[in-house]
């Protein structure tokens, strides 16, 4: 386990790879991923929740000229979202990998540049993604002024991100590029802390941000996810409900029944009773190969 000013280096010195566009492997020859970079950075697309009526007619357009698929194929993985990525792009080729970015709803990448270590610090250390989100200031003002911890529905797509470390922080002989949708869960502790009255929101307004995160994928025309645990960390969200509202969409919600390939839950838990992993599990198991 690194330390925290560790951590925090390593990010400083991803932020310099990105100002400079290159990096040395370990084998000491230049990696140059400038074109990249622009290339994910200027594409990102802010979606702001006034433009989901949109998204929505978008994608049922695009699934009622589309053929699905005759099953989605579902896995459960104790990694993190990159480890599952990496698995995806390299062994079975997948060219349409689109992971969920765990997000802080106030600060774009957490708190990585200070060494914190949440799964959003560390997409942003190994990879492109955070001069793609923090361009979008709208998404983070909005929801630093929002007073509940419910947060908005604002998400950030980001396409082809570039993804230039290991999950030991190891810089790649070879970058792969992954797609990202940055979006941040409710933060379940604290409406149940101190917004009582919006405790039974924070069912509903999740059952709806995950039916927005799987929009944006389907009119980016993405067929293979990486998801997880989302909101059960620092955000206390129940891993048993998350597994259940993700089911609800992905195998109850004949919207989306078909529309992706293959779906990978990656649950990095290392509690022994597995109390993050096991109701994924229990959800998915399964399913696992078809649904």
């Amino acid at each position: 386990m690194t330390s925290r000013k560790t951590r925090a280096l390593v990010a400083q010195e991803t932020i310099e790879i990105i100002e400079q566009g290159w990096y040395l492997s370990p084998e000491g020859q230049k990696v140059t991923i400038a074109e990249l970079l622009r290339y994910a950075r200027e594409n990102s697309v802010l979606y702001r929740p006034a433009d989901f009526d949109e998204v929505f007619s978008m994608r049922d357009h695009i699934l009622r000229n589309t053929s699905g698929h005759p099953s989605t194929e579902f896995a459960v993985v104790n990694s993190t979202t990159l480890s599952a990525a990496s698995e995806l792009v390299h062994r079975r080729h997948a060219s349409d990998v689109l992971c969920l970015n765990f997000a802080s709803a106030r600060n774009p990448g957490g708190g990585f540049l200070r060494g914190s270590q949440a799964q959003e610090e560390s997409l942003a250390r190994a990879s492109g993604l955070y001069p793609c989100i923090v361009q979008m200031k709208a998404m983070y003002h909005t929801n630093r002024r929002f007073r509940s911890c419910l947060y908005t529905d604002h998400m950030i797509y980001s396409p082809k991100v570039p993804v230039f470390r290991d999950d030991t922080d190891v810089l790649l002989r070879e970058p792969y590029c992954v797609s990202i949708i940055t979006a941040p869960a409710v933060n379940a502790g604290a409406v149940r802390r101190n917004e009582k009255h919006n405790i039974p929101k924070i069912e509903t307004t999740m059952l709806s941000r995950i039916e927005k995160v799987l929009s944006l994928a389907v009119i980016h025309h993405h067929r293979t996810l990486v998801l997880g645990a989302w909101g059960c960390g620092v955000f206390k969200n129940n891993p048993i409900d998350v597994a259940r509202w993700f089911h609800a969409h992905l195998v109850e919600n004949q919207t989306f029944r078909g529309s992706f390939r293959t779906v990978v839950f990656a649950v990095l838990d290392k509690s022994k009773d597995q109390r993050f992993m096991r109701p994924f599990l229990d959800t998915f198991a399964n399913l696992a190969g078809g649904s």
